[in-house]
C-alpha cells in the first residue's frame, strides 16, 4: 500500500502535464471554432505535405550523420581508460551545459556571410559562401546539438560488454573485424536504436534550429506548428491536427525500431 502511495504524485504529474495536453490537442484537432466535429483540419494539412517530407528528410539525414560520427566515437571512448576517458567524456558533455539557444546562436554567427568561417576562408581567397539560411545549416545545427544523445547510449552499452566475451571470440579464431561484426555490433544495437530515437525525435520536431539557421526559407513541422499557435497564421485547430499526426508518425517509427531491436542482443560466432 505504501508503494502505491509513493506513485500517486507521479501519476498525478503525468495526468496533468502529459495526458491532459494530449487530450486537449486531440479535441482541438477534431473540432471547429464553434465546437463542432470536423475532419477538415486534417484535409487542410495537404497543403503542407512538403513541410512533412522536408522535416523527416532532414531529421533522417541528421540522424545518419550522428550515427556515422557517434558510433566510432563511442567505441573508441569505451575502449579508452584513465585521463583520456575522463577528458573525452567532459568534452562531449560540455556543450550540453550551455543553453540550447546560445549554442545555436553561436553557429548563426559562425555561418553568416561575414562570420568567422567566411572570414577565414576569405584569407585563403575563397568565398564568401552562403552557409546560413540553408538546409545544410539546419542539419549542422541538429548534429551539433543532438550528437551527445547518440554517443552516450552507444557508449554506455559498449562499455558494459564483458571483455571475456570478446576474449572467447578471439580464442575461437575470430579476427578483429569478425569480433566487431559478430560480437560488438550485435550487442551494441540496443544503444544504437536508443540513440537513433533520441536524435530523430527532437530533430523532426525542432523549430528553434530551423528558425535561427534556416531563416524563413525552410519551413519545418516545428515552425509550422509554432505559426499556428503563436504566429500570424493563428489556427490552433490546424496546429493541433498537425501535432497529432506528427506524434502518431513518430510513435509508429519508434514501434518499428523497437520491433527490429527485439532479440538483437544475441551473439553468434
Amino acid at each position: 500500500m505504501k508503494n502505491k502511495a509513493i506513485s500517486y504524485p507521479y501519476v498525478g504529474w503525468m495526468g496533468l502535464f502529459v495526458v491532459a495536453p494530449i487530450l486537449i490537442i486531440t479535441l482541438y484537432a477534431f473540432t471547429t471554432d464553434d465546437g463542432g466535429f470536423t475532419l477538415s483540419n486534417f484535409q487542410d494539412m495537404a497543403q503542407y505535405t512538403s513541410a512533412f517530407g522536408r522535416s523527416f528528410l532532414l531529421a533522417a539525414i541528421a540522424t545518419v550523420v550522428c550515427l556515422l560520427i557517434g558510433y566510432p566515437l563511442a567505441y573508441l571512448l569505451a575502449r579508452e581508460s584513465g585521463w583520456l576517458h575522463r577528458m573525452a567524456n567532459m568534452l562531449i558533455m560540455l556543450p550540453m551545459w550551455m543553453n540550447f539557444l546560445l549554442r545555436t546562436y553561436s553557429w548563426k554567427f559562425l555561418l553568416e556571410r561575414h562570420g568567422l568561417i567566411n572570414t577565414l576562408l576569405g584569407l585563403l581567397g575563397l568565398g564568401p559562401f552562403q552557409m546560413i539560411d540553408t538546409q545544410g545549416a539546419i542539419v549542422l545545427g541538429m548534429v551539433y546539438n543532438f550528437l551527445p544523445y547518440m554517443v552516450l547510449p552507444i557508449f554506455s552499452v559498449i562499455e558494459k560488454i564483458d571483455p571475456k566475451v570478446i576474449e572467447a571470440a578471439q580464442d575461437l579464431g575470430a579476427d578483429s573485424i569478425t569480433v566487431f561484426r559478430r560480437v560488438i555490433l550485435p550487442l551494441s544495437l540496443p544503444g544504437v536504436l536508443s540513440g537513433i530515437t533520441m536524435v530523430f525525435i527532437p530533430s523532426v520536431s525542432t523549430f528553434a534550429i530551423s528558425r535561427l539557421l534556416g531563416g524563413s526559407k525552410t519551413l519545418l513541422l516545428g515552425n509550422l506548428i509554432d505559426m499556428q499557435f503563436l504566429g500570424s497564421a493563428y489556427n490552433p485547430h490546424l496546429g493541433s491536427a498537425i501535432s497529432l499526426v506528427m506524434m502518431v508518425i513518430v510513435m509508429v517509427c519508434m514501434a518499428v525500431m523497437n520491433h527490429f531491436g527485439d532479440g538483437e542482443e544475441g551473439v553468434t560466432l
